[in-house]
């Protein structure tokens, strides 16, 4: 049960969990933390400020310098680079270095390069090579330099197909779902209706739109506590992925006949925007900065605390 170190290898912490293995030239410094069953291969090098959680796979070649936090099950792949001092001179060093943070369960292609200060988020999946300098959202898959959004990592695919009329809508995660929304064209052009309090599974109270989104950015990204929304989009195309904590599901939205709805206790993301989109959203309530989820761990801890 106690933790392994290879005979070639350098552990002067005291604080490593059991099943651990630290493996031949990896050198672990006296005041780093190291949870339980992880696995820290060849060449490795620990810091004194860091802490890496449980069952984490650490892959040869890659330096954890100070600040660095990896959470639970996360993996790092090979020659991954961390770095902590965003503007460096040698001999000269920070008060305190900035904290670059691996959420649980994230994943880091080898290669990757992780800016100081960036937070991946949890489930995230950073492509090999990629050279990250923004946070990344949690469950974000992102390739390249600098690293961009491509996907979501566990989402189901879903047309963006509305059920016809006399039938039930097209069900989605955890009780979203896609509405019919009258559309009219002619030679004269195209004209969406929808009328307040019969098309909309709730009265609105207020109306937004979003547009010019550069199409490399993220919207979204928080959920409501009691706000329910209906996300139409206008002109263009978006992709949204709604997710109730336990699963996710990606629509894409591209012609005003179709309607998102969002529940309350949803957290949804709108990435992948079309140069021409317009994305129309109705809300249930008014605006309230205290109805809002900002980050997917809050959300989680919420939403499990409502299903206990």
């Amino acid at each position: 049960m106690s933790p392994y170190v290879h005979p070639q290898g350098i552990c002067e912490s005291e604080t490593v969990g059991d099943l651990t293995r630290i493996w031949a030239f990896a050198h672990v410094l006296p005041g780093a933390r190291i949870g339980v069953d992880c696995n820290i291969c060849d060449h490795v090098l620990v810091e004194n400020d860091v802490v890496v959680g449980d069952r984490v796979t650490v892959k040869s070649g890659v330096q954890l310098w100070d600040g660095v936090r990896l959470g639970d099950d996360v993996f790092v792949g090979p020659n991954v680079t961390f770095a902590n001092d965003r503007f460096p001179r040698s001999k000269q060093y920070p008060e305190e270095f900035l904290q670059t943070v691996v959420a649980d369960g994230a994943s880091l292609g080898a290669g990757a390069v992780i800016l100081p200060g960036v937070r991946v988020g949890r489930n995230a999946m950073v492509g090999a090579g990629a050279v990250v300098t923004k946070d990344v959202p949690a469950n974000a898959v992102v390739v390249g330099n600098p690293a961009r959004i491509t996907g979501y990592a566990g989402a189901e695919k879903a047309a963006a197909v509305a059920a016809p009329d006399g039938a039930d809508e097209q069900q989605l995660t955890g009780g979203a779902r896609l509405l019919r929304l009258r559309v009219a064209s002619d030679l004269r052009g195209s004209l969406a209706a929808v009328e307040l309090g019969k098309d909309l599974p709730f009265e609105p109270a207020r109306f937004f739109a979003v547009f010019d989104v550069p199409s490399k950015d993220v919207r979204g990204e928080h959920a409501h506590r009691a706000c329910e929304q209906v996300l139409v989009c206008l002109r263009g195309s978006v992709a949204c992925i709604v997710d109730d904590g336990t699963q996710r599901t990606e629509v894409v939205l591209d012609r005003p006949g179709v309607g998102l709805y969002m529940p309350a206790m949803t957290w949804g993301t709108q990435y992948r925007y079309t140069a021409d989109a317009v994305l129309g959203v109705f809300a249930s309530l008014p605006y309230d900065a205290d109805d809002y989820i900002r980050t997917y761990e809050d959300f989680l801890v919420e939403t499990r605390a409502r299903h206990a």
